[in-house]
């Protein structure tokens, strides 16, 4: 997140300055820029942070902080005219309308008084966004610099926003007042499940009811120097066993949500939608990462991106009703839900785009409920106002979607792991679709994805006794 690079900055001495000369920079404003000028101003009003606090307000949305313009203005000046050497005096500014996340501005300054004694040039300011309206007005005094300067500009540091743990803690903060659940863990028989089930207890999130042969449970335990005193563990054979028993085990009610341990995910799912479990609904069961990437403003989810391999037009309103119900449940009222393809035209030859005007049209008519849905959205239009500005996509949708509904789970999972090892997000796991939440780790998560996942199981299971899927 940097802006353009000067290669070569050039200024204007006082005398080859005269009145009505002029200069200009152009911005797109985005998320990050907002956030960064908070961590740099420490200026952290949730009405340029917080889209949910700022929907409520006279505003409508995320504006930006009025000196962000003001620092705008500055880099004319410093870079510009009169560039180098330029001494800043002062500045007044008049903030006119609403500056917001993919407004494309306008910073332009134009001299209007100049006085030889003392090289003080008197400059008009004025930002202007896309639609020419006039956002920040004012007037700003500078020493200009006696003698020409020429300066060749380095690279500035790269600057990442990390979210530094704060989501996982908002998320366990939100959670840990309910209260923990029993969960079934099947077949935790290895040093990375059974450690995720002990994690999770250990940050009061749940109970577990370990579900595997108690002689590999206590091997591995005593390899790692753990100790299951007071853990409750239900001996069985083997993996398939575990799977059946755990499942078993849910459907009476005896534990509120499950977990995967050292068995393949087919083998736990396959227990999970026997009949004979009692698990089933009317809905197909599907996978939802939620996910926080530092280019983001928001959490969101990507689904699906675990179970459903090639999804129908069918299955994939399930997918889009379950994610609707996570995100309503991690306090997403009426989540904007986007339906992702290569292109955002419906093309004939491109199955996604006829799923995704689909499945708008059944949200139209009230077959999907509870979400605004739009699509077919390339993955760039769904998470970039600017980049849907620029394609003149007009979409209460694109740039802030709260949901990413992927075609397959192959370009789901691409999608997923692509933002968690080269994007630096952040990721949870949860299917969706049962009776019970069902937490899918992995050998490869590390502990704060395995202890949100289970802390987006205790949400969900909390939020099913009022609301039963």
């Amino acid at each position: 997140m940097n802006p353009p690079v000067l290669h070569k900055l050039h200024n204007r001495s006082f005398d080859e300055i005269a009145i009505g000369d002029s200069a200009a920079l152009e911005r797109t404003v985005t998320a990050a820029d907002l956030q960064l000028f908070a961590v740099l101003s420490g200026d952290i009003n949730p009405q340029h942070l917080d889209a949910g606090f700022a929907e409520a307000t006279r505003f409508h949305g995320v504006i930006a902080h009025g000196m962000f313009g003001g620092a705008l203005i500055s880099a004319v000046l410093g870079t510009r005219l009169p560039g180098p050497g330029t001494i800043y005096l002062g500045q007044t500014l008049k903030f006119l309308a609403p500056v917001r996340i993919g407004d494309v501005l306008q910073v332009r300054v134009s001299v209007k008084a100049r006085e030889a004694e003392s090289r003080r040039l008197t400059l008009d300011c004025q930002c202007l966004n896309q639609r020419g309206e006039r956002v920040i007005e004012g007037e700003a005094e500078v020493i200009a610099p006696l003698e020409r300067i020429e300066w060749q500009a380095g690279q500035l540091p790269e600057v990442r926003l990390s979210e530094g743990g704060a989501g996982l803690a908002r998320l366990l903060a939100a959670v840990r007042p309910l209260g923990a659940i029993k969960v079934a863990v099947a077949h935790p028989c290895d040093a990375v499940s059974l450690g995720a089930a002990l994690e999770a207890r250990a940050a009061g999130l749940i109970e577990p009811v370990l579900v595997a042969p108690r002689a590999r449970l206590l091997a591995v335990a005593a390899e790692q120097g753990w100790d299951l005193a007071g853990i409750a563990i239900d001996d069985v054979p083997h993996s398939h066993a575990a799977a059946a028993r755990a499942a078993a085990l849910a459907g009476q009610g005896e534990v509120q949500a499950l977990m995967k341990g050292s068995l393949h995910t087919d083998e736990l799912m396959a227990a999970v939608l026997d009949a004979g479990a009692g698990l089933r609904t009317k809905r197909r069961a599907s996978h939802c990462f939620l996910m926080q990437t530092p280019a983001y403003p928001r959490p969101f989810i990507i689904t699906d991106a675990a179970l459903n391999i090639a999804p129908t037009l069918e299955q994939k309103a399930d997918i889009v009703r379950n994610a609707i119900e996570l995100a309503q449940a991690i306090g997403v009222e009426r989540p904007k839900v986007a339906i992702l393809a290569a292109v955002e035209t419906v093309n004939a030859q491109m199955p996604a785009t006829l799923d995704a005007a689909a499945l708008c049209k059944m949200a139209d008519r009230g077959q999907i409920a509870g979400a605004e849905l739009d699509g077919p959205l390339a993955f760039d239009n769904a998470v970039s106002i600017a980049a849907a500005r620029i394609k003149g996509i007009q979409s209460g949708v694109a740039g802030q979607a709260d949901v990413l509904v992927v075609p397959d789970l192959e370009s789901g999972n691409m999608l997923a792991k692509q933002l968690e090892y080269l994007g630096g997000a952040a990721s949870a796991g949860i299917v969706l679709g049962a009776r019970v939440p069902i937490v899918l780790t992995s050998r490869a998560d590390g502990a704060e994805s395995r202890i949100a996942s289970c802390a987006l199981a205790v949400l969900l299971a909390h939020h099913y006794r009022s609301t039963p899927p």
